[in-house]
């Protein structure tokens, strides 16, 4: 324990300890302060240069980036304009569609037409219009979203949300502008509730065509009713609910047909070309 306790209060050898205090009185200083300033400021300078240089490198946009950019944003340019090109010819051709469907089938069968409109309302393929529900789910304000999920709307809400607007009599819903069909399916992929494939970000408003006091007097009976009050007083999460006297929903797109059958007691019929007819079509 001696030996340590000289060490630690006596750290530098006598001999060194009487050189250093002779250069003292002589008035020269010690080399390793010469030196070792000069050195520690050649350092900083080589570390300050070397730090800029590194910086400027990694900044600077190499021409092999840049040109890559130009290219992906000429290619995303070209394609949002031939998306939007298709999108107006098919509803040119829809149009179309319909136009030529309401002249063939209106003059001969006008309760089929009537049917087919009917249809065609009910599963979501045309635009809808009506007095109805305007629901608005938001999601509740917290300091940190990304791990507090109560706070945020998820899609099984939406889904009860939906189902209890059926059951409470809606013809038509749609939600952030997306009309619902009896294929529709609603469901999460990250941060976003997809319906129809369709990223969705919140607040989530959810529109409903039907008699709006029927249609929310039977939501509160219900266990979408039940869920909304359990999500605006136990999460805080934002709910709001209206009645409208109008409201615009647009038509979803049409199903692709895969399989037809013809209704019961209509027969067909094979010519010699190999082309299938039904009676009528024969006659006509």
């Amino acid at each position: 324990m001696s030996v340590l306790t000289d060490v630690m209060r006596n750290p530098l050898d006598p001999g060194y300890r009487a050189a250093a205090d002779r250069r003292a009185r002589e008035g020269h200083p010690p080399r390793h302060t010469r030196w070792g300033t000069a050195a520690v400021a050649v350092l900083a300078v080589a570390l300050g240069a070397a730090f800029t240089w590194s910086v400027v490198a990694l900044r600077a946009p190499q021409p092999g980036a840049l040109a890559a950019r130009e290219v992906l944003a000429q290619q995303i340019a070209e394609r949002t304009d031939e998306l939007d090109r298709l999108r107006t010819e098919s509803t040119s051709l829809q149009s179309e569609i319909d136009a030529l469907q309401s002249a063939a089938l209106s003059g001969s069968d006008s309760p089929l037409l009537d049917q087919l409109a009917a249809d065609q309302l009910s599963t979501g393929t045309v635009a809808a219009t009506g007095a109805g529900l305007r629901i608005t789910l938001s999601d509740a304000e917290t300091d940190d979203p990304e791990t507090d999920l109560d706070s945020r709307v998820r899609d099984s809400d939406l889904q009860t949300l939906v189902n209890g607007l059926w059951a409470a009599g809606a013809e038509a819903i749609a939600v952030n502008g997306q009309r619902l069909t009896t294929t529709t399916a609603i469901r999460t992929a990250g941060d976003a509730i997809l319906v129809d494939v369709v990223p969705l970000v919140g607040p989530y408003t959810v529109e409903a065509i039907g008699d709006p006091q029927g249609m929310q007097t039977a939501l509160a009976r219900s266990t979408a009713g039940q869920l909304l009050a359990v999500l605006q007083s136990t999460y805080s999460i934002g709910v709001q609910l209206s009645g409208q006297q109008e409201l615009h929903l647009p038509g979803a797109a049409a199903p692709t047909l895969r399989s037809a059958t013809l209704p019961p007691g209509v027969s067909v019929l094979q010519d010699p070309a190999g082309t299938l007819n039904t009676p009528d079509a024969e006659e006509s």
